[in-house]
């Protein structure tokens, strides 16, 4: 194995989705119904503070 060898694939598009879903089920599992909620509710806000970050960064480097 001298790491040359690129053309090989070893996995699945759908092998990670899949093993992130899983885990996801497992941490969230046991979890009250508040809980979460507020975890949800902060990954959300992240995704949405990111997304807005991004697109301002976009917007003052086309002008």
């Amino acid at each position: 194995m001298d790491g040359t060898d690129t053309d090989q694939i070893l996995a699945s598009k759908w092998d990670i989705p899949l093993v992130v879903f899983g885990a996801i089920r497992v941490v969230f599992g046991d979890l009250p119904v508040w809980a979460k909620v507020v975890v949800l509710g902060l990954v959300g806000s992240l995704g949405v503070w990111t997304a807005i970050t991004w697109l301002r960064g976009r917007r003052s480097r086309v002008r």
